[in-house]
């Protein structure tokens, strides 16, 4: 495996990163209490990837089996007990339990522990996955059709 080709050709390097203070308020709040910050998105970062901090209160939350034609998702867990399916077996990951998903793999996630949970979704390339995120809020009052058609745009294929 080798580097990608060069898509920055300069010569001094340039100032353009970004900060995001560990206080700031989350992007989106769920009417459950989840809460989700849009660390880098595929916007942000030229289509490369998306990072999103994915906060889940004691409440039982997250999705069904499914999986993503286009995309790989991975979870880095912060704090708490997250259960994630990785199409085999449900596995009972704990803060530093890392779990990637390759396009077209089979996951899952949930928090059934009864207690707070955090983790960090990483998504690459980086597709518009905040579209999907707050989309979901309406969701339970779109029609069978409105909602496929959602899961299909968003590449979520239920299994």
């Amino acid at each position: 495996m080798t580097y990608p080709d060069p898509q920055y050709l300069g010569t001094g390097g340039e100032v353009t990163a970004t900060y995001r203070p560990t206080g700031q308020e989350p992007d989106l709040v769920y009417p459950s209490g989840n809460t989700v910050h849009y660390l880098a998105t595929g916007a942000s970062t030229g289509g490369l990837f998306g990072l999103y901090r994915w906060e889940m209160g004691p409440e039982p939350s997250g999705p069904s089996p499914h999986f993503h034609r286009s995309i790989s998702e991975s979870f880095y867990i912060l704090t708490g007990t997250v259960r994630i399916y990785d199409g085999r077996r449900w596995i009972d990951t704990v803060p530093g339990d890392f779990v990637h998903v390759p396009i077209g793999g089979i996951h899952a996630f949930r928090n059934e522990s009864g207690e707070p949970a955090s983790m960090l979704l990483h998504f690459s390339p980086g597709a518009p996955r905040e579209g999907y995120f707050e989309g979901l809020i309406d969701l339970g009052s779109a029609t069978e059709e409105e909602r496929a058609e959602f899961y299909l745009r968003h590449d979520n294929h239920w299994v």
